[in-house]
């Protein structure tokens, strides 16, 4: 039941490898990519506390030691102080531009780690091995690395390419309800921005997805990566197509910044409300059918997800206020805010055209539904 998803760019290609017990295999694979049989392993404290030691019994089975950094769990985790610490100690432990980083965990280590990487000694290389389901179908791949900023998500960082991807989809049994929820909510969205079949099938998987059905975790990863790594090969540095993948993320990043990048709202939840109001922007503007949105909805209600922002707990800035935060976005050209919007699930664009009374009606109705 593995499977591998080749990322074509190049002399910066690289394979991803889906399916279980990849961790036991850690050392096999990496071993290959060595000069000296030494990794150094960045991940969190919940992360360690779950799977360090498979991790490290998985590289000394290839006879490779390891040393490893457990930095706080939590978003706030993606930062200039936690970077600095990382850094720091990634040259206290003499890693030269030819060893290896292993970033270990979900996305925020994933990102940092990347991100630590890519400065430290102007460039070394690094293993991902994604821990959470939002890591592994997203995150862990295309190149994308970074920390927060106080004006912004994702706003200081460089596109510097693993040169692996262990995704052991077995590790994703350790997951609250909660978080495997939220990395679905990426998963929904490879179906909703171009492969409208993908969405059918998760219709009809998706509750034994959730439920722990290994086949179809790995299918749903497989499918997701795959549709990832082709848009990836297309445009690296998101010039032009590389922009579908943030279908939700406008929406999502201004309700990120609104409840603080807390647990308020996990990312992957804010990526399927934001879906769910990209669908309804659209059916407004008179793209796709009104059916649309609602079949979005209930797809996300039906896997017991946030679905709207009345399932964010807590008081939301007014429309205005997150029409404002959404113009801190990375997605700005020109000062004009780019969407992502569809004329059908699976059929998603990316356009500059949407007027700002639009938004901001979605966005009134939607708050005053709550």
């Amino acid at each position: 039941m593995m499977n591998t998803v080749h990322v074509a760019l190049g002399a910066r290609s690289y394979d991803v490898e889906i399916g279980p017990g990849l961790l036991a295999e850690a050392g096999a694979r990496i071993a290959p990519l060595l000069k000296r049989r030494r990794v150094c392993v960045l991940t969190d404290e919940t992360v360690a506390s779950l799977h360090l030691e498979a991790l490290r019994e998985g590289l000394a089975a290839g006879g490779i030691t390891m040393q490893a950094l457990a930095l706080p769990p939590g978003e706030a985790t993606k930062s200039w102080p936690h970077l600095e610490r990382a850094v720091d100690w990634l040259l206290a432990e003499k890693v030269e531009r030819n060893d290896i980083v292993v970033a270990f965990g979900g996305g925020v280590i994933g990102d940092l780690a990347g991100f630590a990487a890519a400065i430290l000694r102007r460039g070394v290389r690094f293993v991902q091995i994604p821990t959470s389901l939002l890591a592994q179908v997203d995150s862990s791949v295309g190149g994308k690395t970074g920390i927060n900023a106080s004006h912004g998500k994702n706003l200081i960082g460089a596109f510097h390419q693993p040169s692996l991807v262990l995704a052991d989809t077995s590790v994703l049994g350790t997951l609250t309800a909660r978080d495997f929820l939220a990395g679905y909510g990426e998963v929904v969205k490879y179906g909703l921005l171009g492969d409208a079949a993908f969405f059918d099938w998760l219709e009809g998987q998706g509750p034994a997805l959730a439920g722990g059905d290994m086949a179809a975790r790995v299918e749903a990863v497989t499918r997701s990566v795959q549709m990832k790594a082709d848009i990836v090969a297309r445009d690296e540095t998101e010039q032009g197509d590389r922009a579908l993948l943030n279908l939700g993320h406008t929406f999502c990043h201004a309700l990120e910044a609104a409840t603080g990048y807390s647990d308020r709202l996990l990312h992957g939840e804010g990526v399927a409300i934001g879906c769910a109001l990209a669908f309804e922007l659209s059916a407004r503007l008179g793209l796709c059918s009104q059916e649309d949105p609602s079949r979005v909805r209930a797809h996300l209600k039906a896997m017991g997800m946030k679905t709207d922002l009345c399932d964010i707990p807590g008081d939301l800035p007014g429309a205005a206020a997150l029409v404002d935060l959404m113009a801190q976005d990375k997605k700005v050209v020109d000062g004009q805010l780019r969407f992502i919007l569809a004329r059908g699930i699976g059929q998603a664009f990316v356009t500059s055209d949407v007027p700002r009374v639009a938004v901001l009606s979605v966005l009134e109705d939607a708050l005053a539904s709550c």
